[in-house]
C-alpha cells in the first residue's frame, strides 16, 4: 500500500482523478479563484483505499451510491454533507468524522477551500465480513453506522489517531504499510477498529457477547498452521478461517488454553525458532536474515522482544 502523489489544477482534473480511485462523482468549483491547486495522495490495497485530499478551493461533490463504506476525516476546516434524505451534516477538524453508507445518494454540499481529509474507502464485503467474524454470526448488510463519530475521545478519538498514523506511513516511501507482512494487518486493524468506534446496531453485541470457546482440536489446528509458515503474515481473520470459528471465539479461546492471544502465540513461536536457527547458525549468517525469514520485519522491535524474552541480544546468541 503506498501513496501515488497528484497535483491538480482544475475541477476536471481533481474529478478524473477521485473517480479512478474512489468512486464516479462530479466536482463544481463553488468559490472559483485563479491559480488554486489541489494535493491529493492515495493509496490502494484492496478492498480498502486510503486518501490525503485537499482542494484549497471551496467545492461541491455529487457522488451518487457509493457501495461502498466510506468515512472522511478532516484534520483542518471542515465539510457540510447529506446522504439520501437524510438531514445536512457539518463534520469539523478535530472534533468528528463523517460516516457515509453504501446506499443512498451522497452530496458533499460544501468541502470548505481550507479543508484537508484522511479519507477511508472500505469495500462493503470486508466490512460485513469482518463483522460476522467478531460476531461469530452471519450478518445481513448494509451495516447501519452512525453518521457521526465524534473524534474527541475515546475509541473514536483512537480510530482517528491510528487512521492518521496509517496516512502518514503510506505517504512514506519506506513505510510499513506497503510490506506485505505489516500491510494486511493494518488494513484489518482499520477495519476493525471503525466497528468498535461507531454507532451501530451490533455495537453492543461487541462489547456484550462472549463467544463460546473453540475445542483444544482447533488451537492444535491453528497451531500446526503456525509451526508450517512461521514466516507467513497471519492476520487474525486468516487464524480464524483456518480453525473454521470467529475471530472472538478464537481469541477467548487461546487466552483459555495458551494463556494468551494467537497473535502472541505467533510471536513466541517465532521468536523460539529464530533462538534456535541463531544457536545453530553457520558462518556468514546475520541476524537479519534470520528474523526476515521468520517475519520479523521491524529491527528495533525483534530486538527488544527478543531480548526480554532471551535475556540477551540476537547478535550475542548468534556468536555464541
Amino acid at each position: 500500500m503506498r501513496a501515488t502523489n497528484h497535483t491538480i489544477k482544475d475541477a476536471d482534473e481533481a474529478q478524473a482523478v477521485l473517480s479512478r480511485h474512489f468512486y464516479a462523482l462530479d466536482v463544481d468549483v463553488l468559490s472559483p479563484a485563479s491559480g488554486w491547486t489541489a494535493t491529493f495522495a492515495v493509496a490502494q490495497d484492496r478492498p480498502v483505499t486510503l486518501g490525503d485530499l485537499r482542494f484549497g478551493v471551496d467545492v461541491r461533490i455529487r457522488a451518487g451510491e457509493l457501495g461502498a463504506y466510506h468515512v472522511n476525516l478532516p484534520l483542518t476546516g471542515g465539510i457540510t454533507w447529506h446522504q439520501g434524505r437524510d438531514e445536512p451534516h457539518r463534520i469539523v477538524a478535530g472534533r468528528h468524522a463523517g460516516v457515509y453508507q453504501p446506499v443512498g445518494d451522497t452530496v458533499l454540499d460544501r468541502w470548505d477551500g481550507d479543508c484537508r481529509v484522511i479519507a477511508v474507502k472500505v469495500g462493503r464485503r470486508e466490512l460485513e465480513d469482518q463483522l460476522a467474524r467478531m460476531l461469530d454470526r452471519p450478518v445481513r448488510g448494509p451495516v447501519d453506522l452512525g453518521p457521526v463519530l465524534d473524534v474527541t475521545g475515546g475509541t473514536g478519538a483512537a480510530w482517528a489517531r491510528l487512521t492518521r498514523m496509517i496516512a502518514a506511513d503510506v505517504s512514506t516511501p519506506e513505510g510499513l504499510a506497503g510490506h506485505p507482512l505489516v500491510g494486511p494487518r493494518l488494513r484489518e486493524s482499520l477495519v476493525t477498529g471503525l466497528l468498535l468506534a461507531t454507532g451501530h446496531p451490533h455495537r453492543d453485541q461487541l462489547e456484550r457477547d462472549r463467544p463460546a470457546l473453540a475445542a483444544p482440536g482447533v488451537i492444535r489446528r491453528v497451531v500446526e498452521a503456525m509451526r508450517a509458515q512461521p514466516g507467513r503474515p497471519f492476520t487474525v481473520a486468516d487464524l480464524a478461517e483456518i480453525a473454521g470459528v470467529g475471530v472472538r471465539s478464537l481469541q477467548l479461546s487461546f487466552r483459555r488454553y495458551a494463556g494468551m492471544p494467537p497473535t502472541a502465540y505467533l510471536r513466541q513461536l517465532r521468536l523460539g525458532l529464530v533462538h534456535d536457527e541463531l544457536r545453530q547458525a553457520p558462518p556468514g549468517t546475520t541476524v537479519s536474515q534470520v528474523a526476515y525469514r521468520y517475519g520479523f520485519t521491524h529491527a528495533g522491535r525483534f530486538a527488544a522482544a527478543y531480548r526480554r524474552c532471551y535475556g540477551e541480544s540476537p547478535a550475542e546468541t548468534l556468536r555464541r
